[in-house]
């Protein structure tokens, strides 16, 4: 096979990976739906015909549907920011959280539930409180070692907020509180509807959409001050913009279903073992790419025993291992 007709092959797959595995995704469950089913369900809604049973059809759309789509939104989300922030710091160990985002994410949430705030109420608080880190660490770690010392303000930082976190852990009440602040902080998709996903998706597509957009210019991101201005680029408006839409991204994406580590590491290593570091065939692989994997990772998670498991945990189990098998693959760490 040609390399042209290889290219257009992955072009093609892609962008159906994420479909097929949401396609699945709505069949399995602890209710059985068969293909059948959703082909009738979809054709009558458009069509106005007939509709499957009342409890299909309040399975498929008010329960299945919005959690699949939030699995997507959030898996794109954070494998695109983790690929930015990969680029941004030249270091292949860049998560999303390289700022402090989702440690202040947490705290927030965590606060709303401290105060018993509704559940939009405490999406909300993450929001805020994840910009308002990542606003910290830029203030701490200006005109400090560059870009070395932002990356080193934001582990301050998330350490900080983690401390906080446990603050607040110790202060809440152990029957109603602490479970429930110990449950988010572990990342489900379980609260995923219609109106969470009306507040919250706009910002990661917005941030998403920024980064495509702006890919073919992420490739000069590693490049020094100097070089960047030789080729006539003004890099230091580059990385604000692309460190903005991270952090939007991975604020929305925390702040709707709690932390969910790994994807953001491990799914921009995959995509460059596969298509290198071009960004231009890199950063759309990664969202496409991610955005399959969780899908199938809370497939799993919500139909493996009889209560959803944390998807965090799911993850971590995934990309552990698999990343240590990457590191031993490759010929060290590349970008």
């Amino acid at each position: 096979m040609t390399d042209k007709r290889r290219s257009l092959l992955w072009r093609i797959l892609l962008p159906a990976f994420p479909l097929l595995c949401g396609l699945i995704a709505l069949s399995v469950g602890r209710m059985g739906v068969t293909p059948a089913d959703i082909f009738k369900s979809v054709l009558g809604h458009i069509t106005g015909g007939e509709l499957p049973s009342g409890l299909i059809e309040k399975t498929l759309w008010n329960v299945r549907l919005p959690r699949i789509v939030l699995a997507m939104l959030v898996g794109a989300g954070l494998s695109a920011s983790g690929c930015a922030f990969q680029s941004l710091f030249s270091n292949p160990l860049a998560t999303p959280d390289t700022l402090g985002v989702a440690s202040g994410a947490s705290f927030g949430a965590a606060l709303g539930i401290l105060i018993g705030l509704p559940l939009l109420g405490t999406e909300a608080m993450a929001m805020l409180f994840g910009v308002c880190a990542v606003l910290l660490t830029a203030v701490a770690g200006r005109g400090r070692g560059g870009l070395s010392g932002v990356v080193l303000a934001g582990i301050m930082m998330g350490s900080l907020f983690n401390a906080l976190v446990s603050f607040v852990k110790y202060t809440a009440d152990t029957d109603t509180q602490l479970p429930a602040i110990t449950y988010w902080l572990m990342g489900s998709l379980g609260a995923a509807n219609w109106r969470e996903l009306a507040l919250g998706a706009p910002p990661i597509v917005c941030g998403v959409a920024v980064l495509l957009l702006l890919r073919w210019r992420l490739n000069l991101l590693p490049l020094s001050d100097e070089e960047a201005k030789a080729a006539g680029v003004n890099i230091r408006l580059l990385r604000i913009v692309t460190i903005t839409a991270a952090t939007l991204t991975t604020a929305s994406c925390v702040s709707m279903c709690g932390q969910v580590g790994w994807v953001g590491l491990l799914v921009p290593h995959i995509c460059r073992m596969k298509f290198g570091s071009n960004h231009l065939r890199l950063l759309p692989a990664s969202v496409f790419l991610g955005a399959g994997f969780l899908v199938v990772v809370d497939t799993v998670a919500r139909t493996a025993t009889a209560s959803d498991i944390p998807i965090s945990i799911l993850t971590a189990m995934v990309g552990a291992p698999f990343f240590i098998f990457l590191m031993r693959r490759s010929e060290g760490w590349q970008l």
